[in-house]
């Protein structure tokens, strides 16, 4: 009795995770573009397009660049600590070392090799050679975030300033104080 062999191809075409494409996004654009610190959401969800078109069309593209993985935003529900919100609709990649929301402690800061396509093996070298800081180096402190010297003086909650931040994201930078 003969038996058959079933073969199981796979597609020469290797689809992008959304948290993937979005690194992979931001990290071309610093390579690209060394001298600037950051980019706006619609700057990396453009590059993102450029890289992988069909894949750029997912509806997670955005907002895995605007909040899933954004290291200092509560988890939601991802935990991904691959981007820093620097500045009102502004990325950049995150760095280790750098604070992050405590429900994102064990969050994935880079994508893993194999699920990258050959071609981006490369960033994810230039990245912990170039872009991240070494390990045991300490980044000269310039002082502390507006949040944290609010917390600091008890004038307002974790919950109430990542609520804040969201506002300030979402909301054109208008934010009532009397409602804080």
């Amino acid at each position: 009795m003969a038996t058959k062999t079933l073969r199981i191809q796979r597609s020469p075409r290797m689809e992008f995770k959304v948290a993937d494409q979005v690194w992979v996004a931001t990290a071309l654009l610093h390579r690209e573009q060394p001298k600037r610190g950051d980019f706006s959401k619609r700057e990396i969800a453009r590059r993102a397009r450029v890289e992988d078109p069909r894949g750029a069309e997912r509806p997670g593209i955005s907002q895995h660049i605007s909040t899933h993985c954004v290291a200092s935003k509560p988890p939601s529900p991802a935990k991904y600590r691959m981007l820093t919100r620097s500045g009102r609709g502004r990325r950049r990649l995150f760095r280790e070392g750098e604070e992050f929301h405590p429900g994102r402690a064990n969050g994935k800061i880079i994508p893993d090799r194999e699920d990258l396509p050959e071609k981006y093996h490369e960033l994810l070298d230039w990245y912990e050679t170039k872009y991240n800081r070494p390990r045991g180096h300490k980044k000269k402190e310039r002082g502390a975030t507006a949040e944290t010297l609010m917390k600091l003086m008890g004038r307002i909650s974790r919950t109430d300033a990542d609520e804040m931040i969201r506002i300030i994201d979402d909301c054109c930078g208008r934010v009532d104080a009397s409602e804080w």
